[in-house]
């Protein structure tokens, strides 16, 4: 376990520790970039407003991981806390952009006090909230991408994230997932707390 910023870092027992990554960073050099990471500006902003809500930043929030799915950069759960896949990173930034992502569910769990991650509607508000306060959607990131339009495109972007992450939760099926995104759309994109606005 490593310290960063007073959150303990762990790194997955998976076996794959010592292992070479699949690609991206090793486990070790994530561990080193989380622990910087938590300095960044948004990510103490969103630990501090955790912790006045009363949701403690628990000593086993962070996970360093290697993960098998292709798909993922990172994730949470309410019992496991925020996952960061180090084969699948290669940067800082994105390192920063997972752990900010994933914060933002971790707030809206906490806050949220009957969050139900097998509620559609509840999980795609979440993922709309994470896509569109992390930045996720910034125009340089889509651009990147290969996803580009001069306008609304970071509704799009945020649509596109929020029905990818959705619809592969097992308790909701492609159009549950659609149907759950339009159906919170409004409220959940306009929900900026704990941000005075979309940073």
């Amino acid at each position: 376990m490593e310290e960063g910023g007073g959150v303990p870092i762990r790194e997955a027992n998976t076996g794959l520790e010592n292992a070479a990554p699949i690609a991206g960073m090793s486990q070790k050099e994530c561990t080193d970039r989380i622990r910087k990471a938590l300095s960044h500006p948004t990510v103490k902003f969103l630990r501090q407003q955790m912790e006045k809500a009363g949701c403690p930043v628990w000593t086993r929030l962070l996970m360093a991981v290697n993960c098998k799915e292709q798909n993922f950069a990172g994730g949470y759960s309410s019992q496991n806390g925020v996952s960061i896949c180090c084969n699948r990173m290669t940067f800082q930034d994105e390192i920063n952009q997972v752990i900010i992502h994933e914060l933002i569910h971790a707030f809206d769990d906490c806050r949220v006090k009957n969050m139900d991650w097998k509620n559609c509607a509840h999980h795609a508000c979440s993922e709309i909230r994470a896509n569109h306060l992390s930045g996720d959607c910034h125009y340089k990131r889509e651009l990147l991408r290969g996803f580009m339009k001069i306008r609304g495109h970071e509704q799009e972007c945020v649509k596109r994230r929020a029905l990818k992450s959705v619809a592969i939760n097992p308790h909701c099926s492609e159009a549950a997932a659609k149907d759950a995104i339009e159906a919170v759309w409004d409220i959940c994109y306009n929900d900026t707390y704990p941000f005075d606005r979309a940073p």
